[in-house]
């Protein structure tokens, strides 16, 4: 696949939000864009499900979920949403589950998680929902792991995770979990750990080289882990500091890559959107030293071994929810000052998005 050339990048704005939108869920079923919740401009969590239509350029109300939540784990299971924890109203995490039948457009109650949990990560394989750690109602960092059966509605205990987290980002690749990063109480951790399905036991690998929140990562084709940017924690000044950092963890050979095989990004940022387009390792907005939130742009050429800064974003944002469709990535909502109802797509190609 030839690698595209920066001028070859184009943003597009697409149909806005109906009002502003933070921590939002976004999933693809048969290559249509479905969001799910958030919170709007007053904190308060949203009931809405809408469905972004390419034809026409509008977002189609969807039946209401039951409970109005945001920072949801939502699951593909062929034509189904399943809906996990969150944080409900009154800023509590929630343990209602729920699911969506895209082709009847009803909902489902299904049962219920053991607890209350928010900041769960879930991957899927075969079939099955892997859910991971989390926070509980007491904001203690949970290391529980369970696995969810939609045809039996049952949720089933597995070992837990060595190392208690939430917001842990999370990849399955074959018959392992790569469970890497998240929180603990507002710290970061380092822990990088992957469990095995077909033994059912946890590993331990190499550890994240640094302590950093709000990074963007990205796992490749080829299997990497790519760890971008953020906030360090700790060191001599204990004070949050944005990196340019750029971290790659091989899983085929189990190490982090050497400083040296590894290049920066351009700027320092965190909390931006991050994915892989065509080839390239894409950045975009976020928080930097800047006094405002950053529009800029990035895209990693391989061939080159450098970034290059690639178009704006026509809307600068942090805290958007992201998603690659199709080679391209859409952009949704985030904050800038106030939650935003931007919704912008980056592409590759000459013809319109539409």
């Amino acid at each position: 696949m030839t690698v595209p050339s920066a001028h070859e990048f184009h943003w597009q704005s697409l149909a806005r939000l109906s009002s502003g939108r933070v921590y939002h869920s976004l999933v693809e079923v048969g290559g249509q864009l479905y969001m799910l919740g958030g919170c709007d401009a007053a904190g308060q969590p949203s009931t809405a499900l809408e469905l972004y239509s390419p034809e026409v350029d509008q977002w189609v109300s969807l039946p209401s979920m039951p409970t109005p939540r945001a920072g949801a784990a939502v699951a593909v299971l062929g034509k189904q949403l399943l809906v996990v924890g969150g944080v409900g109203k009154d800023q509590h995490p929630l343990k209602t589950v729920e699911v969506y039948n895209t082709e009847e457009g009803k909902w489902k109650k299904r049962s219920s998680l053991r607890e209350p949990t928010m900041g769960l990560a879930v991957s899927v394989k075969d079939g099955r929902v892997f859910a991971v750690g989390g926070m509980g109602a007491d904001l203690l960092p949970r290391s529980i792991l369970q696995q969810y059966d939609l045809r039996k509605d049952v949720w089933a205990l597995l070992p837990p995770m060595p190392t208690p987290r939430y917001d842990a980002s999370v990849c399955m690749l074959g018959s392992k979990l790569y469970v890497a990063g998240g929180r603990q109480c507002k710290r970061s951790v380092k822990a990088f750990e992957v469990f095995d399905v077909d033994s059912r036991s946890w590993s331990s690998l190499p550890s994240l080289p640094c302590k950093r929140s709000y990074s963007g990562v990205v796992w490749d084709n080829a299997g990497c882990l790519c760890w971008l940017g953020g906030l360090r924690q700790g060191g001599i000044h204990q004070n949050s500091k944005f990196t340019k950092n750029v971290n790659i963890f091989d899983t085929n050979q189990g190490v982090w890559l050497k400083s040296e095989d590894t290049v920066s990004m351009k700027t320092k940022r965190a909390d931006f959107a991050a994915a892989m387009v065509r080839g390239r390792l894409i950045v975009a907005g976020g928080l930097g030293h800047q006094p405002s939130v950053l529009d800029s742009v990035e895209g990693f050429h391989p061939e080159k071994r450098k970034w290059e800064r690639l178009p704006p974003m026509p809307t600068p944002r942090c805290s958007a929810s992201s998603i690659v469709i199709r080679d391209r990535l859409l952009v949704v909502g985030g904050v800038n000052q106030i939650p935003s109802a931007a919704h912008e797509i980056l592409y590759v190609k000459e013809e319109e998005f539409l």
